[in-house]
């Protein structure tokens, strides 16, 4: 098999099976020798363990990856790949290709099938932009008994999704995050390393998929939907936030803030996630 970042052989590969790159898919293909061999070793893939894939594109990560894995499912919406996809990837015994949609899949099914109970599974995917935070959720909220998730994304969600709770570029997004895993950023990969470049640089991030979450809430949607609510207009003071957003009454939301402790001008973007579950804690309490 040529080497498949070789962008002579990308556009080969495409025309031989005459595809051109979709927009509406935010597919842009690595081009870069170095970024997935790094990528694939940093996942902690290995012999004993399977890893979930999305979005192979034309296999570039899920060589790489079936290297050392065990075994590799990878999803991929795009029907046009799966010829492609076949040549590429076609000498390999341990990579199964799933044509479908992973946000309308049934995971734990999908999980339960491809790989044995007792393997270990984890993620690691080059993830359209579009996408991102749909799929990260739907990873996290599953439960399922992933070991990590290793995905590249916009450099910019990358930072959002690794602040730290309580700092001006954390939101929702990432109180939600720190909730299930340990966020890391990895490495940078820069515009030039796909084709076609796109107007953002990229970066590799990986979440340690936590045992227990870092805080004990009342009721973990309710916490939720107050995050949403208060992150919602940062503009706005925590009370008035989260009265707006939940429909609770401010005069409700300013006592329990007071019974936590905190001042009644605070935002919910200075709080950390373990001050976010004593406000709502304090909330939960003052509607007994």
């Amino acid at each position: 098999m040529k080497n498949l970042w070789d962008i002579n052989n990308v556009k080969r590969l495409l025309a031989q099976n005459g595809l051109t790159l979709s927009k509406t898919l935010g597919q842009n293909f690595l081009t870069d020798p170095e970024v997935c061999p790094r990528m694939a070793k940093l996942s902690g893939a290995r012999e004993e363990a399977g890893v979930l894939e999305i979005g192979p594109g034309i296999g570039v990560l899920t060589r790489e990856l079936a290297k050392t894995a065990g075994k590799v499912v990878t999803v991929e919406l795009d029907r046009r790949l799966l010829s492609l996809l076949s040549d590429t990837l076609g000498d390999l015994d341990n990579v199964t290709v799933i044509q479908g949609d992973v946000l309308k899949l049934d995971l734990p099914e999908l999980i339960r099938e491809n790989f044995p109970p007792e393997m270990p599974v984890l993620v690691c995917a080059n993830l359209p932009y579009y996408i991102t935070s749909p799929v990260i959720m739907l990873l996290l909220e599953s439960k399922l008994p992933f070991e990590s998730i290793t995905v590249m994304v916009q450099k910019e969600a990358a930072q959002r999704l690794c602040a730290r709770v309580g700092s001006r570029q954390a939101g929702a997004v990432t109180v939600a995050v720190d909730y299930y895993a340990r966020a890391e950023q990895l490495f940078d990969v820069p515009r030039e390393s796909f084709l076609p470049s796109p107007k953002v640089d990229s970066s590799v991030m990986q979440l340690t998929v936590r045992q227990t979450p870092p805080i004990e809430v009342a009721d973990e949607a309710g916490f939720f939907r107050m995050v949403k609510a208060a992150f919602s207009q940062r503009r706005k003071t925590a009370a008035n936030g989260i009265s707006a957003g939940t429909g609770l009454p401010k005069e409700r939301i300013a006592a329990a803030i007071e019974t936590a402790g905190f001042a009644a001008d605070v935002r919910a973007e200075t709080l950390t996630i373990e001050e976010l579950a004593r406000l709502y804690n304090s909330i939960a309490e003052t509607g007994d």
